[in-house]
């Protein structure tokens, strides 16, 4: 009779092995990727920081012979056209954030929501003002904005920039209400809630995140616009798109890459503040429609 003791049992079993990571293991190579993407992002504006602050700087040179300041005070000018520009582009920027949420709000919560005959027809016909060339959509709108006496102002300028960007914004907002517990919103209503406060409490909380990046989204879409501006503003409207094409035909590099950095730097900091502040509250009700 063989007598089993416990430490033949444990000699038996296989050693334990030993821990290969942790939490710090596994956010490293998050915090890597994280690195590289900011790297990847930042890396075109190298050049542009570096030419601006330049007084001849040509190829093949790595760094300008001699450092200025004059692009800068070209730009930053009081008196420039630069300012007129930002608030122009601001305003029309703005104005379609606001109007695309108009439209998106709910035509987003019936196609995220809702399964109807022809649904997928009418996410075809949103995507088409997209998938059209710019040109064709500006010219086909100016006759028509003519025609209302819109074109050549800003008005005519902030309807024609909804036609790209409304159909981001309600593409993404139904995937924000698809995503979203609605069914919290009955919950509340049987409980006592009216309508308007089921509404305000719940569901508002629920979607505004989402809805915050589909406006910014849109925002994003409205400033980075220069055909269509082109051709409706009809050269009466000059916002920085515009600015930075006739800055760019004057073969001046420095003021260029300034008046580049100029367009880019005031979305890229609204980007960073909006993100800061949504937090990941704006994940929990992002993604696709079902």
């Amino acid at each position: 009779m063989t007598v089993v003791t416990p430490a033949a049992t444990d000699a038996a079993r296989p050693a334990p092995r030993p821990a290969t990571g942790g939490p710090g293991a596994t956010s490293r190579p998050v915090a890597l990727a994280v690195v590289l993407l900011l790297a990847l992002l930042l890396l075109p504006f190298v050049p542009l920081v570096l030419a601006s602050f330049a007084q001849g700087y040509f190829y093949p040179q790595v760094l300008p012979e001699r450092w200025s300041l004059r692009a800068w005070q070209v730009v930053l000018a009081p008196d420039g056209a630069t300012w007129a520009a930002l608030r122009d582009t601001v305003t029309i920027a703005v104005s379609v954030a606001v109007l695309s949420l108009v439209v998106a709000v709910p035509a987003g919560r019936v196609l995220g929501t809702r399964r109807f005959r022809g649904r997928r027809a009418v996410e075809l016909v949103l995507l088409t003002p997209v998938l059209v060339p710019a040109i064709a959509v500006a010219i086909g709108l100016h006759v028509v904005l003519l025609r209302l006496g819109l074109a050549g102002g800003i008005p005519g300028v902030v309807l024609v920039h909804l036609v790209p960007a409304t159909p981001y914004v309600v593409l993404l907002t139904a995937g924000v209400f698809a995503n979203a517990e609605l069914e919290l919103e009955q919950q509340a209503r049987s409980l006592g809630a009216s309508w308007w406060q089921a509404q305000r409490h719940v569901t508002w909380r629920l979607v505004a995140p989402g809805l915050a990046v589909a406006g910014l989204f849109g925002f994003l879409v409205s400033w980075g616009q220069y055909v269509l501006t082109l051709v409706v503003g009809g050269g009466r409207v000059v916002t920085l798109p515009i600015l930075l094409f006739a800055t760019a035909s004057g073969g001046d590099t420095a003021i260029t890459a300034a008046t580049a950095l100029f367009h880019a730097l005031p979305a890229l900091v609204l980007l960073v503040l909006t993100s800061r502040i949504l937090g990941g509250g704006a994940l929990t009700t992002f993604g696709g429609a079902r």
